[in-house]
């Protein structure tokens, strides 16, 4: 039986070309069922020991797998070619397209290759995966990203963060969406597809799609996972014996020893941990078909004090009426979001800085169990005090109803509307309790609630129709009303409790007000009205063309230019459509290139009032009325000047793109270029009062420039029993300020950031918006070493000319008190190269990821490392870096100014994840579809010349690259366990 066995296996040998008769280069053949397989060589081969009769499965990226009875010693295998990828659907505004036919630049991110980890927000699972979506993590429970750029900064008020549209409905909230329930995300990257969404698309459009029912019985899912984490990398501060050996060596006097030896940062951190249950139900019939979903987050950070709790549930319902002509849509979203926090965003008053400025040679409580307190030290407060005596707890709770219909008027024309209602509403509660070491007020609490709602309603109309065999045809036009109410609320005030037991709980239990313990919020409502335009002509889908304009109408800006109109153009040319690249088809499996450019506006950050005149309260004045009876009154002062021609920020972009896929799709890309111009920015500039009421001025004056290459390249090296594929992209963005002032408006030095280092109390930035220059340039002192007493000195330049001073023999000059002329270029914190590099491999019903992200070029001012570099800190009883015994002269007063000692390349190569998953597949007799245990750790190594913590740190805003030390939430690695269940 063994013989017959062994004669039984046949050495087949074979062929796999395409169609055309070409090769296919390592095509993978298995036999169904078992481990054994190979892959064809160059010239499209392969071997296999299998016995007669038995099938072989062959299958070839790009190309639709075949099995294959063996007969014989010798097979032929052609593979039809599988258009599945180029027909794939992707998700424009208003509309859908297959990705063969697009002219625009947008890149699709499945839900299976978003970044696995704790997050909540959507810029988190798409770090790294999309060219030229700058993604900056941020480890703190209640933070989200740091920032979130695409293509570079496009405006001067801040805001770089996109439009989000969910299933159809733009301006949604995402908080109300939990990653586990995202299909995919759409990202809109150039102006001809953006330009659709008008004035809201100057940073870009993401749009995400939901997951929905179909047709068949129920199916139930679960994801959920715990993860633990602690912090990755830590400032070293001196510990007592290193405090206590360094002050004695250099003579330094300490005023406060208590013979402790306290790790503050240990004492204030613990593991953070976190879990998240997510349980849908989706199915439905040929008619209606629903999902259903509840979704719960609770998040403990590394920070005592702080977290969050998240409880979401969704629901969606689409059911076709009139012979399936009319298909109506309904859906509900809320949750309710608890954050706690700790002090943070005070100078001094902060548990993040507190944990490395307090001394080690102080004790955490005293011998009768207070908390430790140093009152004759400036801005030092105890961390573990401030995490236990200084709460805070804010809830927002967020609902949205939105509804949806479809009416097929003839064949091919399509009537839509979206409607969607949404409110938020936040209430804060701070309580700063008797023992408060950072209010003596003998308890004080603060509350607020504000509100926000948005309505939208849009009617739109889509028309699709092919002529003939060649010839297709896509039209759409719409309009669109929307309104936003903002911020609407107020807040109290009240201090002196008699004890602590109630808290925030009833703010009228306290006994003393402020002058004006009630404030509230300026309300704003802003509407707009939009009317809007497509239309697509494909030839054989080979030469396309899509030409939009969108016509906007806007409650924010002046009288004279509240419309404004956005077009925009694309065509684009599929090479390997024509006759003479036949030849090339068996290696060439697509070539397309794309030109497009268009226009999209900003209306983010500007609210009712930014062109308006209106009045604000005052100070108060006493008057005294006709019976000689005393009244206080608030004065009314003028708040903002008018500004009737007050328009759109107006950004212009051309793209260029080239398509490419290789050997049936096994190696495909894009390679992008584009020109991003952004005109009529809007900035307060000074004015006359003798004109003016009010010394400023909101106006369009200023303009800037984004010019990059994005490059991303698809690829699998391997494809049989064991699969691996890769995706690597890589994006460059050079900004530069073209100008913020003309003949009218002169906007002077814009001065960014002050670090607030001690000594100096008339301030000093570190950056500047300079016209020429990208946002994020750095200006500093430029340090010259030390002089004869051991102290720093810095480089002297001419007020007028900006060069060096020199003294009578040619030497550069030097000084001990630099100003405002003594700062000097010293590079941006623009990076000058991202990447992200993706890595999936299986083998059988295992899987592991490794995903890796980049950047390279920028600058980081490391404002801890200037900070703590104070030697005068341990003479007023507070801590150092370790680093000062080797780096600083203790004779040195003045080594934490801010200079470009401080400016450090922040350049890094991190393995953000790596994930390890085995799946089972139909278990329990096929009652459970699979299940999937899987393993991931984030932040899992960096390899920087950093000296800081963690470079990876904020690119975003008017800002960028400052480690800042007060608010910044130390980053962590974490490791997660989670498991998937599809019933």
């Amino acid at each position: 039986m063994t013989s017959f066995t062994i004669n039984a296996q046949t050495s087949v040998t074979g062929t796999v070309t395409d169609e055309a008769g070409e090769p296919l280069v390592g095509a993978s053949v298995v036999v169904p069922g078992t481990t054994v397989g190979a892959s064809t060589d160059i010239d499209g081969n392969f071997k296999l020991n299998v016995a007669q009769g038995k099938k072989i499965r062959v299958s070839y990226v790009g190309y639709v797998s075949k099995e294959v009875e063996v007969k014989g010693s010798h097979l032929n295998i052609a593979l039809k070619e599988d258009n599945e990828v180029l027909d794939e659907v992707v998700v424009i505004g208003y509309g859908t397209m297959k990705k063969k036919d697009l002219t625009g630049s947008i890149t699709t991110v499945n839900s299976k290759d978003l970044n696995v980890g704790s997050y909540t927000d959507p810029g988190q699972l798409l770090q790294g995966k999309v060219p030229g979506l700058v993604v900056v993590q941020n480890s703190d429970p209640n933070g989200g990203v740091n920032s979130l750029t695409l293509r570079g900064a496009s405006t001067l008020n801040g805001s770089t963060e996109p439009l989000y549209v969910v299933d159809g409905i733009p301006g949604v909230n995402l908080n109300l969406i939990p990653p586990a329930d995202i299909e995919s995300i759409d990202v809109l990257r150039d102006a001809s597809a953006t330009a659709i969404y008008g004035s809201k698309a100057a940073n870009g459009v993401i749009i995400v799609t939901t997951k929905k029912g179909s047709d068949g019985p129920a199916r139930v899912s679960y994801q959920g996972y715990v993860s633990w984490e602690r912090i990755a990398n830590d400032h070293k501060m001196m510990t007592a014996s290193q405090l206590r050996q360094y002050a004695e060596e250099n003579n330094i006097p300490i005023p406060n020893d208590k013979g402790a030896d306290t790790n503050w940062a240990k004492e204030t951190q613990r593991t953070g941990f976190a879990t998240n249950h997510n349980l849908s139900i989706s199915g439905g019939t040929k008619s209606t078909s629903y999902n259903a979903s509840v979704n719960y987050i609770k998040r403990d950070g590394i920070i005592k004090g702080v977290g969050n709790n998240l409880f979401t549930a969704r629901a969606y319902v689409e059911t076709k009426l009139l012979k399936d002509r009319l298909l109506l849509g309904a859906g509900v979203n809320g949750n309710i979001r608890n954050e706690s926090g700790v002090p943070r965003n005070k100078q001094g008053a902060s548990v993040y800085e507190a944990m490395y400025y307090y001394s080690p040679l102080e004790p955490v409580r005293n011998e009768d169990g207070s908390w430790y307190s140093n009152t004759d030290v400036s801005q030092y407060y105890n961390p573990l005090s401030q995490v236990y005596e200084d709460r805070s707890m804010a809830t927002f709770k967020r609902w949205q109803v939105t509804g949806k219909a479809r009416l097929k008027i003839l064949e091919g024309l399509f009537l839509n509307g979206n409607f969607a209602y949404e409110n938020q509403n936040k209430n804060y509660k701070e309580y700063l309790s008797t023992e408060s070491q950072t209010n003596h007020r003998h308890g004080q609490t603060t509350r607020e609630v504000l509100d926000w709602e948005s309505k939208l309603m849009e009617i739109f109309a889509n028309y699709d129709k092919d002529f003939g065999e060649d010839h297709r045809m896509a039209l759409m036009a719409g309009y669109s009303w929307e309104e936003r109410k903002d911020e609407e609320g107020f807040g109290a005030k009240g201090y002196n409790y008699y004890d602590d037991s109630l808290g925030w709980n009833d703010i009228g239990m306290a006994n003393s007000w402020d002058t004006d313990p009630v404030w509230g919020k300026l309300y704003s409502k802003t509407r707009m009205i939009s009317f809007y335009g497509r239309a697509n002509y494909s030839y054989k889908s080979k030469y396309l063309l899509q030409a939009a304009v969108r016509r906007d109408g806007a409650s924010t800006f002046g009288s004279n230019n509240k419309w404004a109109t956005f077009p925009s153009a694309s065509v684009a040319w599929r090479v390997t459509g024509e006759d003479f690249m036949e030849q090339s088809a068996g290696w060439l499996h697509d070539l397309k290139l794309r030109v497009g450019w268009g226009q999209s506006g900003n209306a983010k950050g500007f609210d009712a009032y930014t062109s308006r005149f209106y009045y604000q309260a005052g100070s108060r004045f006493t008057y005294v009325d006709e019976n000689g009876v005393e009244h206080s009154y608030k004065s009314l002062n003028a708040a903002r000047n008018v500004n009737d021609n007050l328009k759109w920020e107006t950004t212009s972009m051309l793209n260029i793109g080239l398509d490419f896929a290789f050997l049936g799709g096994r190696i495909n890309g894009t390679i992008e270029y584009y020109n991003k111009d952004t005109k009529d920015m809007i900035w307060d500039y000074p004015v006359s009062t003798a004109i003016y009421p009010v010394d400023k001025l909101t106006a369009n004056v200023g303009r800037m420039r984004n010019r990059g290459v994005e490059i991303s390249v698809n690829a699998v090296p391997f494809q049989g029993p064991f699969t691996w594929t890769t995706s690597l992209n890589f994006s460059h963005n050079q900004n530069k300020v073209v100008s913020v002032s003309n003949s009218e408006f002169n906007a002077g030095v814009l001065n960014r950031y002050d670090p607030n280092l001690p000594g100096l109390s008339q301030g000093c930035s570190t950056q500047r918006i300079v016209e020429g220059e990208a946002i994020g340039t750095f200006y500093l002192w430029e340090w010259a070493g030390y002089n004869e007493q051991g102290q720093s000195t810095f480089y002297s330049r001419d007020v007028n000319t900006g060069e060096y001073e020199l003294d009578a023999n040619g030497n550069r000059m030097t000084t001990q008190n630099p100003g405002e002329k003594d700062r000097v270029k010293f590079g941006s914190a623009q990076p000058k190269l991202t990447m992200g590099w993706n890595n999936n491999l299986t083998w059988k019903n295992f899987d592991l990821n490794l995903f890796f992200t980049g950047v390279f070029g920028q600058k980081i001012f490391n404002e801890p490392r200037a900070y703590f570099s104070y030697i005068g800190a341990i003479s007023q009883g507070k801590n150092v870096l370790a680093s000062v015994r080797d780096e600083q002269l203790a004779t040195d007063g003045l080594a934490h100014y801010p200079s470009n000692r401080y400016l450090e390349d922040g350049s890094y190569f991190k393995l953000s994840t790596v994930t390890l998953g085995y799946t089972f597949r139909n278990c329990f007799n096929g009652w459970l579809r699979d299940i999937r245990v899987y393993v991931s750790a984030n932040n899992v190594f960096t390899i920087t010349g950093y000296k800081g913590r963690d470079p990876e740190i904020n690119l975003g805003g008017l800002e960028p690259g400052h480690d800042t030390r007060w608010d910044h939430y130390p980053r962590t690695r974490q490791i997660l366990v989670g498991l998937n269940v599809n019933f």
